[in-house]
């Protein structure tokens, strides 16, 4: 092997070593077809004094070429899709925690206190007449304003979900898409999963206790919450779980890899679902 000519280019070539942002794009988008020795040729070249120089440019550029993909990553819009589907979930869950809060307290001195979100705005709406009240009616609005925040995620979610992945929304509906995507941690993990495990995303720590013996394996996970899956006898969830879990991951593959509409996968999970759910008539 040659250093002095390797037949491919470095990673440095043409890079001023000062300028640690065009080192880390020659190392993102630079390849070589064999190995060489590039910390001598780096050398030969004039691009660092020393092996040790090479090297603390070489950490210095593969740091910032590390951040920039996961900047881009993280920008991607199915991690925002993902990120407001876990945002919605949290502001549901706190609201919902705040409202029960709410209501035990309320219900030491008003007997029609309920744990619902309309009389938690009725008591939002007060004024409060001494220090409890007044604490009550503060922590009424803000379950309140949490669970108008989830309202206005949700509605993010069902307007974004569609672009970002049009075949998995149809299928699944857009809130149901952004949660396996959420699940997966993006469209491209989603869409790398068997069918198998798309049918028990959500479903891990019933899983993890099938594989430690202590219970049966999950039928479904999240995917449950899918009329396919719910309105099906219970002794055909498995059946229709599987049927589903198997159009889904086709969708996610078709909208991560080309991205173009496929309506024939929801008529033929549905022809799929009616045969299964006829064999309760036969």
């Amino acid at each position: 092997m040659n250093a002095r000519n390797p037949p491919d280019p470095g990673w440095f070539e043409g890079v001023d070593p000062d300028d640690v942002d065009a080192a880390a794009a020659g190392i993102d988008d630079g390849e070589a077809a064999e190995p060489h020795e590039w910390p001598s040729v780096a050398v030969q070249t004039g691009f660092a004094d020393d092996e040790v120089q090479y090297y603390e440019l070489l950490r210095a550029a593969t740091i910032t070429a590390a951040r920039a993909a996961v900047a881009r990553r993280e920008s991607a819009d199915d991690r925002q899709l993902a990120h407001a589907i876990r945002a919605l979930d949290d502001c549901t869950r706190t609201s919902n925690e705040l409202a029960e809060r709410v209501a035990e307290w309320a219900g030491t001195h008003d007997e029609s206190a309920r744990v619902d979100m309309e009389y938690i705005r009725e008591l939002a709406e007060g004024t409060g007449e001494d220090p409890v009240e007044q604490r009550l009616t503060a922590l009424a609005a803000r379950a309140a304003e949490l669970d108008d925040e989830a309202d206005k995620l949700r509605a993010f979610v069902e307007q974004s979900a569609p672009d970002v992945a049009p075949n998995l929304s149809a299928l699944a509906g857009p809130v149901l898409a952004a949660r396996l995507i959420s699940l997966a941690g993006s469209l491209e993990a989603l869409a790398r999963m068997p069918s198998g495990t798309v049918q028990v995303l959500g479903a891990e720590d019933a899983l993890f206790a099938h594989l430690r013996g202590n219970a049966p394996s999950p039928k479904h996970g999240v995917i449950f919450t899918h009329e396919a899956v719910r309105g099906t006898a219970r002794e055909h969830r498995g059946s229709a779980a599987r049927a589903l879990a198997g159009k889904l991951a086709i969708a996610a593959r078709v909208d991560h890899y080309s991205g173009d509409y496929r309506p024939e996968l929801e008529a033929e999970l549905a022809d799929r679902i009616e045969r299964i759910r006829a064999r309760d008539s036969t």
